[in-house]
């Protein structure tokens, strides 16, 4: 889930699955309790949930939890070594961000082109942006904010086909630049002629071959896109 102000949160990314606080939060409680059900009471989710969740997740993390059936020694369920190595990289990755300072945003202006529910469409330098709003209306003018901590990094050839995701803005852009950093690295995007910024992985970054030059996609959420009111004179 989104924060409420509307900027991104920490998420390991592998192909479509994303690895984010309550699954973390999911897998500390069950190495707590040793236990599905009563990890899934305690943060108040049905058993059912839980289990489905972890077998998304493992589809593409691999085997996260260990559950043995009923028997002589009883039953229960562990977090796995790969469970546990994947609990650290969350937590590499939260507090790096969570150390980092002023996360920085993309700001373009434009002018709101449609209104549906808390959601609003706005025409930008770079084309239709979508976005969170509160109150605004047609031919508005405003700014929107993107946080860098928002942006997915896609290679071009694993780019999410449009509709596919929940990621509602799309766009095609190369790298400008990047400033590295232990955990997270900060690479700039060129979108035409509009400097984006995003936070990656140093696991993402080599993935992805980050270098100068390089054709990359960036997508991010309707409800991670802040949009302002803005009074032009």
């Amino acid at each position: 889930m989104d924060d409420p102000d509307g900027r991104g949160r920490a998420a390991l990314i592998e192909d479509d699955a994303e690895f984010d606080a309550r699954d973390a939060a999911l897998l500390r409680a069950i190495a707590r309790h040793g236990s599905v059900a009563k990890a899934a009471s305690e943060l108040g989710r049905s058993r059912a949930r839980a289990l489905s969740r972890i077998e998304a997740l493992e589809a593409a993390f691999g085997e996260l939890v260990e559950r043995r059936r009923g028997g002589e020694g009883g039953g229960g369920s562990r977090v796995t070594d790969n469970g546990t190595g994947l609990l650290d990289r969350y937590g590499r990755l939260q507090a790096a961000l969570t150390a980092t300072a002023g996360v920085p945003e993309t700001v373009l202006d434009g002018t709101v082109t449609g209104v549906s529910g808390e959601l609003a469409d706005v025409e930008t330098p770079i084309g239709p942006v979508r976005g969170l709003h509160d109150g605004l209306a047609t031919d508005e003018a405003v700014q929107v904010r993107v946080g860098a901590d928002a942006v997915t990094v896609h290679a071009p050839d694993g780019d999410p086909e449009p509709g596919s995701t929940s990621a509602r803005n799309r766009f095609e852009g190369r790298v400008s630049g990047t400033d590295p950093g232990e955990t997270v690295h900060t690479i700039r995007v060129d979108v035409d002629g509009t400097a984006f910024r995003a936070l990656i992985t140093d696991e993402s970054a080599i993935k992805l071959g980050v270098t100068a030059g390089h054709a990359v996609v960036l997508t991010w959420k309707a409800t991670a896109t802040r949009l302002v009111r803005e009074t032009r004179r």
